[in-house]
């Protein structure tokens, strides 16, 4: 049997030096040690400050032209991207079809690891196949160690099945072998406190990274006004508090009649401001919305 390439040199896979005695630590050492190291997860998300903001000013224009943001990964680095995925609809009322999230092994992965898979270089081409592709597309792929044969693979079929679109690599080692990226986006964490578990360090920055990505991506397609979530769906308790908080922020109404005129934009809260700072019923407004792309800032501004 043929032996596995040797990972050694990948610095995830590193042995960190200040945990060499981690088996012998006590709880408060282990607590000490770990608030250290995630300390070092900003600098490393500094480090890549200029190629994450490369990727997002790619992203944005195909973005905002109605295409899909689409993440690929195994294990630690797939859970994370299907987590950034699924958490887009309900922040920022998107279709579910906008920001996919690929997991080696599909979504038993999700809770039961399946490891094996992520050898598989062919392993995303299916699935990838299935979305048809377009250059207004922005594939990511999400590996630790950026050598995963399954996120590697992802990328080369990607480009593939269409030239035209956008492909990125988040990593956590300074030096990826090569792949079909067009950008590279590589965090420096260095190595974990626990050799090579890089549901650590690698982990934390990476999820920092895709929040930066899809949230920045999102402020720019105009799913917030000022820092609130404006597209918010009152379809809870919860959200209907937050959703009439928004309202009466934007408008100056007190909380009841914030509910009052939140109930008569059908809970939603962008055409509930328009219909109170521009006086206009609620058809009017949420065809106001409309021939501003769903913007409120516009809608309030024209």
């Amino acid at each position: 049997m043929a032996l596995p390439p040797d990972r050694a040199a990948i610095p995830t896979e590193g042995r960190n030096p200040r945990s060499i005695d981690l088996h012998r630590m006590d709880i408060a050492a282990i607590v000490d040690l770990m608030r250290s190291e995630d300390r070092r997860v900003l600098d490393a998300i500094d480090g890549a400050r200029a190629a994450t903001i490369a990727v997002i000013d790619a992203a944005e224009p195909r973005f905002c032209a109605g295409g899909r943001l689409i993440y690929v990964g195994a294990g630690t680095s797939g859970r994370l991207g299907v987590l950034d995925a699924s958490e887009a609809p309900p922040t920022f009322q998107v279709g579910a079809d906008r920001v996919i999230g690929i997991i080696a092994g599909g979504d038993a992965s999700l809770r039961r690891s399946s490891e094996g898979r992520e050898d598989e270089f062919d392993g995303a081409a299916a699935e990838l196949a299935a979305l048809d592709l377009d250059g207004r597309d922005t594939v990511i792929a999400i590996a630790a160690g950026g050598s995963t044969p399954y996120a590697l693979g992802a990328l080369a079929h990607a480009k593939r099945l269409c030239p035209a679109t956008l492909t990125a690599l988040i990593c956590c080692t300074q030096d990826p072998p090569a792949s079909q990226a067009d950008h590279v986006i590589a965090l420096a964490t260095g190595p974990e406190i626990l050799t090579g578990s890089t549901r650590l360090k690698a982990g934390t920055a990476t999820k920092l990274t895709l929040n930066t990505i899809s949230t920045t991506l999102m402020v720019r397609l105009g799913k917030t006004y000022q820092n609130l979530m404006v597209d918010v769906r009152a379809t809870n308790d919860k959200l209907r508090d937050r959703a009439a908080r928004i309202v009466s922020d934007l408008t100056g109404l007190p909380r009841p009649d914030a509910f009052l005129l939140l109930d008569r934009a059908g809970g939603a809260v962008k055409t509930a401001v328009v219909m109170h700072r521009r006086n206009l019923t609620r058809e009017r407004s949420e065809a106001l919305l409309d021939s501003c792309d769903g913007r409120l800032d516009r809608a309030l501004d024209g």
